[in-house]
């Protein structure tokens, strides 16, 4: 990649710009590095839009979780700009009703002011079973929800709610494409993964490893976002 390449990085749900700090300062070396901010509209859309506007002409991007479900979207409104796409422990799947309802009831406790609670007992979701009680990484998601704050969270999950499915969509990306999961991803699961992976982009799956690679193994993981950033374009190719 060429060193005058920004670097697009896009956060999940509840999630903020401490989510990549493990892995910037690797990527930082091949060009500019951008988080962003994802929690002022309500609409798949909306976000979008808003972060083509700010973000440079050109760009790498990258999106984690619900920053994959962004990054789809940004490649439906400007797969021009888009040089190469990492879709971090994500799908392209919509919600399912299931889904939607216990998303609702996230909400609900998120009003109520019980958003920290409700992450605290989702916590264990979000790791490998070997970290549940890392104090660091706990200490992470907190911040993080703190960071978004309930309007945010709860824009957040309003443009979950009601995003599109990807899945007929990803014939079109022709830009080199990773795939990047946890090999225990109890949030996501890696199957999802497989699946948007299975058009010809690259799958990579963390050994020992949940749902947020970037803090639990960020030297894999810079090591397979480094891999991309230095993949030759090949006409026609989503292999990374």
């Amino acid at each position: 990649m060429d060193q005058t390449t920004p670097l697009l990085l896009v956060p999940g749900l509840a999630s903020s710009a401490r989510i990549y700090a493990p892995v910037i300062p690797a990527l930082w070396r091949f060009g500019p590095v951008m988080v962003a901010n994802h929690i002022r509209d309500d609409s798949m859309a909306a976000i979008a839009r808003r972060v083509l506007g700010e973000a440079p002409p050109r760009f790498a991007l990258a999106g984690h979780s619900m920053g994959g479900y962004i990054a789809l979207e940004i490649m439906r409104q400007a797969p021009e700009r888009v040089l190469r796409l990492a879709l971090i422990n994500t799908q392209a799947r919509p919600d399912t009703a299931e889904a939607t309802q216990r998303r609702r009831g996230l909400m609900e406790r998120a009003k109520r002011g019980e958003l920290r609670a409700a992450r605290e007992e989702m916590f264990p979701e979000l790791v490998h079973p070997s970290r549940r009680d890392d104090a660091d990484l706990r200490r992470l998601v907190h911040e993080q929800g703190d960071d978004v704050g309930v309007d945010g969270y709860l824009r957040q999950q309003t443009a979950i709610i009601a995003r599109v499915d990807s899945r007929p969509t990803l014939a079109t990306i022709k830009c080199p494409t990773l795939v990047l999961t946890g090999d225990q991803d109890n949030t996501i699961p890696n199957a999802f993964s497989k699946e948007m992976a299975d058009g010809g982009a690259k799958l990579v799956v963390l050994a020992n490893c949940g749902h947020l690679p970037q803090p639990e193994q960020p030297a894999a993981t810079v090591q397979a976002l480094t891999e991309w950033l230095q993949s030759q374009v090949v006409s026609g190719a989503r292999t990374a």
